[in-house]
């Protein structure tokens, strides 16, 4: 029934491509929204490398995107209005519109009614593209097929950059695909092509379908189904079915006799997780999302992805490299929200000088210009992004990244921004213990440019709070019962790189990548370590050989006691905050209080012996 709606609905050469796909849900699914959504012409994306040109041509002929002076370089931009993540129109589809703690949910009726009006017809005249792709490693035990349906060949082509291609897969798996649906609109665009409703702009989960849909929008993280709107399914997917879908970067340690070793790393916003990732002499396999699956009693990770979509404001050739290499090469990369001159990129705090004039987010622009509101216009949106494919990064791991095996995972990193509180790196002493008091326990300290007011510790476990989509208790107990499935599990180590002393920074922005050769260290036990009431740290004397091999700087003991002692008062003040934040929930894990218990009454008894700030050499004796 469906097939032959979708006969009368394609034209022949579109209608065969979906035809030789054996999946009548799939079939079913396409011929609901097609004749919803009304598009005037329907384009059908196979692996070839013809239709992704396609897709990238109409980018460019529809005006999403134009070409920059660099070949194979474009520049797309959102409206004014719409640079970031809508989370006041994002919302999680629930029974009844069950609440959740920390997340903004709708009745899923009230939801589905309302986009399903919202996108009656909204593609006529429009070109609807239809899209395959997957998530993880093709043909692995981390796949996820997904279709997209979208009339934006920007969305389409900021897809193929992003994604391995699914087509082949949706026919490998026939009815067997379990697979992931989106339906995008960017609906009525203004003269400079992006999206004029932004009044109408949502974004609804669906978790019961596992369906996304998001309409009157354009910018990436609304709009890129595969990306944050799929991150939320595949959260739900595995609560439930025993793995871990993690908003953390995949990167290989380079170990002593070429010893290869691969850590995760979650860290909220602006507290080091790309730069840890791009560490010039290790080697990334990815930068966003990663997922953990217990196989044969290992945890082995993957990138779900095999792109960047990465925020561009403040690379530099200094402090990114890799980046600013990559980015000035004639790779594919679509710029987004950036200011372009005489075909040039640029972008706020690249290190070079950047026009007085040219076009931006805002259309035409020159310094000093001011929006609506009176705020002054910056050359580029602090959002402003890169979409690029990872294969282009001399540093890319691409066996790893393309294993249908992924990689085993040795150790996990949470990675917090606090000025008085956490050492630089420490190791929890087992999984609950950094479970808990580390990835549970994850905050990020203000800014005085983000938010106005500096020092506010914003929590945010396991940096996936934006993006929860089941109880965070039950999120949590997921986590605590995946060691029983694993028959060795990942060291977890907590990192801090911004602790300050009488308004000082302790460490310098390389010191990561000796934190980072001693976590590698220790997952093979290759060194030993200091114990203290919050878990293992490092020796003075391994850190002095790593400075010395690694950065070819001295390291002295001074530096290294500012760095390491023990914080006692501003320990005990964090167990209190987060075990306060805990107690208002319901459903959380008992293990939770009782480790947080364990770490305050292990603070109190040193606090007793030692005073309030320890040396690690007192505790070393």
């Amino acid at each position: 029934m469906s097939l032959e709606k979708l006969e009368k609905l394609l034209e022949k050469e579109q209608f065969e491509k979906i035809k030789s796909i054996d999946n009548p849900e799939l079939h079913a699914f396409l011929a609901e929204w097609i004749e919803w959504l009304e598009p005037s012409r329907v384009f059908v994306c196979s692996d070839s490398p013809e239709d992704e040109d396609y897709v990238r041509w109409k980018a460019l002929y529809y005006g999403e995107e134009r070409m920059l002076e660099t070949p194979n370089h474009t520049v797309h931009y959102d409206n004014y209005y719409d640079q970031a993540r809508d989370k006041a129109n994002t919302a999680i589809l629930t029974p009844g519109g069950e609440s959740l703690p920390y997340i903004n949910t709708k009745d899923r009726q009230e939801g589905l009614k309302e986009i399903r009006n919202l996108m009656r017809g909204i593609m006529r005249g429009k070109e609807l593209f239809i899209c395959f792709f997957v998530l993880g490693p093709k043909n692995s035990i981390f796949t996820i097929p997904a279709v997209q349906l979208t009339d934006s060949a920007y969305v389409a082509h900021s897809e193929f950059i992003l994604y391995r291609k699914g087509y082949e897969e949706f026919r490998r798996l026939g009815r067997q695909a379990k697979f992931f649906r989106f339906v995008h609109s960017e609906g009525e665009l203004d003269e400079r092509k992006t999206s004029k409703n932004l009044d109408k702009r949502r974004v609804y989960i669906d978790l019961e379908d596992e369906t996304v849909y998001s309409v009157n929008t354009q910018y990436g993280g609304n709009t890129i189904g595969l990306k944050k709107p799929a991150f939320r399914l595949t959260i739900k997917r595995a609560v439930e079915e025993g793995w871990l879908s993690e908003h953390m970067f995949l990167m290989r340690v380079n170990g002593p006799n070429g010893r290869k070793t691969y850590f995760t790393g979650a860290y909220p916003s602006m507290c080091g997780k790309t730069s840890t990732a791009m560490i010039p002499w290790e080697n990334i396999v990815g930068d966003d999302l990663t997922f953990i699956l217990p196989v044969n009693g290992v945890a082995r990770g993957a990138n779900v992805e095999k792109g960047v979509f990465g925020i561009i404001q403040g690379v530099n050739p200094e402090d990114d490299p890799i980046i600013w290499k990559v980015l000035h090469s004639p790779v594919e990369i679509i710029f987004s929200n950036v200011l372009v001159k005489d075909g040039k990129p640029y972008w706020n705090d690249m290190g070079v000088e950047i026009p007085e004039d040219g076009e931006n987010h805002s259309g035409r622009w020159w310094k000093g210009k001011k929006d609506r509101e009176g705020n002054e216009i910056p050359p580029s949106h602090k959002n402003a992004r890169f979409t690029v494919s990872l294969e282009h990064f001399p540093n890319v791991d691409l066996d790893a990244l393309e294993n249908p095996c992924g990689v085993e995972v040795g150790g996990m990193i949470f990675g917090g921004r606090d000025k008085d509180t956490w050492p630089p790196v420490r190791e929890a002493f087992d999984w609950k213990h950094g479970v808990i008091t580390m990835g549970a326990s994850l905050e990020s300290e203000t800014t005085a440019a983000t938010l106005g007011k500096e020092g506010v510790r914003a929590f945010n476990p396991m940096a996936i709070l934006d993006f929860m989509s089941v109880h965070l208790g039950d999120y949590i107990r997921n986590y605590l019962d995946f060691e029983k499935r694993l028959k060795k599990t990942p060291r977890i180590f907590a990192v801090n790189y911004f602790l300050r002393e009488n308004g000082k920074w302790l460490n310098h922005k390389l010191d990561k990548g000796v934190w980072l050769k001693w976590m590698e260290l220790r997952v093979h036990g290759d060194v030993d370590a200091i114990e203290t009431p919050i878990g293992y740290i490092p020796r003075y004397e391994d850190l002095e050989r790593l400075f010395k091999e690694i950065l070819g700087k001295e390291y002295t003991r001074e530096a290294y006691e500012k760095q390491f002692k023990i914080r006692v008062p501003e320990l005990l003040e964090k167990i209190d905050r987060i075990e306060e934040t805990y107690r208002k929930l319901n459903n959380v894990p008992e293990e939770l209080f009782e480790e947080l218990e364990g770490e305050r009454r292990r603070l109190l008894e040193a606090q007793k012996k030692y005073g309030d700030y320890i040396s690690p050499f007192v505790l070393e004796k």
